[in-house]
């Protein structure tokens, strides 16, 4: 049964940290949240329509709405994705159930 988070951020793009610290920048068309973390406490800005954090393991989660219109990644040393193997996976996935009300 959808929520209406469901409704609201149907999508979720997935940040996966390789175990280098390195940044990403995203930015949807739509608005973007935070999932279960607080972005003061997680040192994550979020605005409506951007992201932006440093990961280095683990993994970050945003739900959004509308599609997704820019990712950009980069390692500690400034060398962007896909020219440097350190930089986190990102990945997008469009109409997905949010299953924290599961």
């Amino acid at each position: 049964m959808p929520t209406e988070t469901d409704s609201q951020y149907p999508n979720l793009v997935t940040i996966v940290g390789r175990g280098v610290p390195s940044n990403y920048e995203i930015t949807v068309n739509g608005e973007i949240e935070l999932v279960d973390r607080d972005p003061a406490e997680a040192g994550i800005v979020v605005t409506n329509h951007a992201a932006e954090g440093v990961i280095e393991t683990g993994v970050t989660r945003f739900r959004f709405s509308g599609e997704m219109a820019n990712v950009h990644t980069i390692d500690w040393n400034g060398v962007p994705a896909p020219e440097s193997p350190n930089t986190p996976e990102v990945h997008i996935d469009y109409s997905v159930p949010d299953r924290r009300d599961a």
